[in-house]
């Protein structure tokens, strides 16, 4: 038996680089999040709108992950990182302008590209392990994940303060977060650009080249309808992506629980403010239920990903279908306004999506070649944020048409389906069924 390969030093820097990254870039997008769909509701008059604000943000990281991960295939990660927060720049002063001129078109326009900020923070999580050996993936893709908590939850806390900032720059109240959104996202872009360097993809595909044998035969990481693709040439194809994904049990199991897990949370998360303001709640006190519902979709991460490494995706991901259902209980129940069932029900809410994401995350990585990872990446990201865009989008009509609380229930549905995905699966061997199974994927790791 082969014992693990620590990280390197180069591992290390660059997924500090990138914790770095996250921390600003979480800023910029909570700070927008938290009145989304406050200001979607007043600019365009009707609560049957108020969800597409958010919803269109989510299309838009979907959208945005096609082009990027060709860019990233192409020319490595730091690129692609940066196309996602620059377009996040152009999304915040376009909100800024639709809530000053009262422009519901193009709020949605620029909701599109505000979404640039999510798919560069989706991405950053893979580009934490194209260096990682296998044993530890699941926890350095979970601390990038984690590193967001920062910032996420730090965001929607300037909801409050953000109010004299935009009377003082002369704009709508509901604007002054994305001001700060701003500030965040140009912020993530020079970190990115100075500081991830080597380039992570990059540098995987040189040592990848480099004639030095793996510590052992990988062979059984990856499943076996996919293994003939090993040799092939790196891609960022979507669409090759979902071929990949299809042939792979394992692969289908991960691409699942993304994006349930994330449909789930979306949905349920988008139509809370306006749950709360229905019950009266003040602007301070949603930030604060946000923020808390953040702090558990990305505090407790580095543990999900020890969990992960240690008893592998499906248990994970079984454990995240039970949290998502209690959650979603626990808000069906929750009158409007504030209350410490709805502050329960979205703090175990974000926990359960991370563990869903972490262990879908690590499954669809784990359970390729990694020449065919970046298409298979963009892939999952592409059906993680089209699902959970339709979720948003739906929310919207079945609280204006039934309620919040039957809405939580459609969530629960959803929730419980993840578990009984996991529990009928059948995954091969080395498929993040635990370290002790997982053996190293193709390329060489860095000496």
């Amino acid at each position: 038996m082969t014992l693990p390969q620590p990280r390197t030093g180069t591992q290390r820097r660059i997924v500090g680089t990138l914790v770095g990254s996250q921390v600003l870039g979480g800023v910029g997008l909570s700070a927008g999040v938290a009145v989304g769909a406050l200001l979607a509701e007043d600019v365009s008059g009707s609560a049957t709108y108020a969800g597409l604000g958010g919803t269109f943000q989510v299309l838009g990281a979907a959208l945005i992950a096609v082009p990027m991960v060709r860019l990233m295939a192409a020319r490595g990660r730091r690129p692609g990182l940066v196309f996602g927060y620059v377009l996040a720049v152009l999304g915040a002063l376009g909100l800024i302008t639709a809530g000053t001129i009262r422009s519901f078109p193009l709020l949605l326009v620029s909701s599109v590209l505000f979404g640039g900020a999510t798919a560069s923070n989706n991405q950053a999580r893979y580009a934490a392990v194209d260096l990682s050996p296998p044993a530890h993936r699941g926890r350095d893709l979970s601390v990038v994940v984690w590193s967001t908590t920062i910032g996420s939850v730090f965001g929607p806390n300037l909801v409050g303060p953000s109010a004299p900032v935009a009377a003082a720059l002369g704009m709508p109240r509901l604007t002054g977060p994305f001001a700060f959104s701003l500030v965040g996202f140009v912020l993530a872009i020079v970190v990115v650009v100075v500081r991830l360097r080597p380039d992570p993809l990059l540098e995987a595909r040189r040592l990848a080249s480099t004639p030095v044998a793996p510590a052992v035969d990988d062979a059984a990481a990856v499943d076996p309808p996919v293994r003939e693709a090993r040799a092939g040439r790196p891609h960022g194809s979507v669409l090759r992506g979902l071929g990949v994904i299809r042939r792979s049990p394992t692969a289908m199991l991960g691409l699942l629980a993304l994006a349930l897990g994330h449909g789930v949370m979306v949905s349920v998360m988008v139509m809370t403010p306006l749950h709360m303001k229905a019950g009266h709640a003040e602007l301070t006190i949603i930030g604060f239920v946000i923020s808390i519902h953040i702090l558990g979709m990305y505090a407790f991460s580095p543990l999900t990903g020890m969990a992960v490494d240690r008893f592998g995706g499906r248990a994970v991901a079984v454990a995240g279908s039970l949290i998502l259902s209690t959650a979603s209980l626990l808000a069906a129940a929750s009158p409007a306004g504030s209350s410490g069932r709805l502050l329960l029900g979205l703090f175990l809410l974000g926990l359960g999506w991370s563990c869903t994401l972490v262990a879908g995350s690590t499954m669809v990585t784990s359970a390729v070649p990694a020449d065919e990872r970046p298409g298979v990446q963009g892939a999952s990201d592409l059906v993680m944020g089209l699902t959970a865009g339709l979720g948003g989008a739906v929310a919207g009509v079945i609280v204006d048409r039934g309620s919040f609380h039957l809405l939580a229930l459609v969530a629960l549905a959803f929730a419980v389906a993840i578990g009984v995905a996991a529990g009928l699966t059948p995954l091969g061997p080395g498929a993040g069924e635990g370290a002790a199974e997982e053996a190293p994927l193709s390329d060489p790791q860095p000496v």
